[in-house]
């Protein structure tokens, strides 16, 4: 019979599902699709439905009182086990005592960020975030990352490198000009595309300093965050800026295929899903060296220092300016994303789970 897996489903209830829900989404669609585990999901008491391919198992605690418990106090165990595996695709850990049979545990750690750089964070987050990941690298069977960046950096900050496996992310193909009446109203025809949410790690005030002088309008896609006022850091763009928050899949799709060059010269990321979907679409992408961005991009993106607003807008200027310059980033990010499959991710979660189910708990 399959092993049974449960997996902490709490990011489908997040108020505006970020890049960290979808790969977690589009991983589990794939993990069901391969049809080798009995899926269950795991989440706190909501009162709202989420359309999941899996049934879904809640506790009676809402989500902060849930993290608390299992954080601090230990218990309760998670609802509807016994599983054979469990498997939390953040850095949420239920305690080792999760089921009956004591299954081994499987945690994603997205990026260590918190810890490197605490003031790119909330005042919840600096306090939740390293509390959480004390306790995933002390309860964790196997600590997932989703690069070799990310590797480094949990075990620079203690993680047992015999537990830790790095499993890419994947992305869904985008067809070029894909759904062209999507797209917002009053948008140029030549734009630069930026997606994120608006804080400081991400590094937008440095590209709108970029973008001061080249003619060029700037898209913003994506919520407000923390620390930071979106209206405030694109004042000086005037109204070569257009800010559409959150938008739904279809728009997204519409505006990557649309935009002149996609622009991500984030600080620091675990790995950054907008420049595999960037390219997916055919749209050239600048991004960040030394960083997740520049392995992700897998030289295939033109890279910049973020920290210096010069580098970021000359890159732009090459790739707006050039035709060659951009047909040739658009040929190599659209093979670089054709390798990089939802399938090739679940394919990679499942062979931990299996390890574990098998009785490799200690590496």
């Amino acid at each position: 019979m399959s092993p049974r897996l449960g997996v902490i489903a709490e990011s489908a209830w997040h108020r505006v599902p970020g890049g960290t829900h979808r790969a977690f989404a589009a991983t589990l669609d794939a993990l069901v699709g391969l049809d080798r585990f009995r899926v269950t999901g795991i989440a706190a008491a909501h009162r709202e439905r989420r359309d999941l391919p899996i049934p879904v198992r809640h506790h009676r605690l809402p989500r902060p009182a849930l993290y608390e418990a299992w954080h601090h106090l230990g218990r309760p165990s998670v609802a509807g086990g016994p599983y054979d595996v469990i498997w939390s695709p953040a850095v949420v850990v239920p305690p080792r005592s999760a089921s009956s049979t004591d299954a081994p545990m499987v945690v994603t750690v997205h990026d260590v960020d918190f810890l490197d750089h605490p003031e790119y964070l909330s005042r919840r987050g600096r306090w939740f975030h390293p509390k959480a990941f004390a306790v995933a690298c002390e309860r964790a069977d196997r600590l997932v990352v989703p690069s070799s960046v990310v590797a480094d950096a949990v075990v620079g900050h203690g993680a047992d490198p015999a537990r830790v496996r790095v499993v890419p992310w994947g992305v869904d193909p985008i067809e070029p000009e894909a759904e062209p009446g999507r797209l917002p109203a009053g948008l140029p025809s030549r734009f630069v595309l930026w997606v994120g949410t608006v804080e400081p790690r991400k590094n937008l005030g440095r590209l709108v300093e970029a973008m001061a002088h080249n003619g060029v309008d700037l898209v913003v896609v994506g919520p407000d965050g923390w620390e930071l006022d979106g209206r405030d850091v694109l004042a000086p763009l005037g109204d070569r800026v257009h800010r559409l928050g959150f938008v739904d899949d279809a728009e997204l799709r519409a505006l990557y295929a649309a935009a002149t060059v996609f622009v991500f010269p984030s600080l620091a990321e675990g790995f950054g899903l907008p420049v595999l979907e960037a390219m997916a679409a055919g749209t050239p992408v600048v991004t960040s060296a030394g960083t997740a961005t520049e392995e992700v991009a897998a030289g295939a993106a033109r890279l910049v220092d973020p920290t210096d607003v010069a580098s970021i807008a000359a890159a732009i200027e090459e790739v707006v300016g050039d035709d060659e310059v951009r047909a040739s980033l658009v040929s190599a990010g659209s093979a670089r994303a054709a390798s990089a499959t939802w399938g090739a991710t679940a394919e990679g979660y499942a062979r931990v789970f299996e390890e574990l189910v098998s009785g490799g708990k200690t590496a």
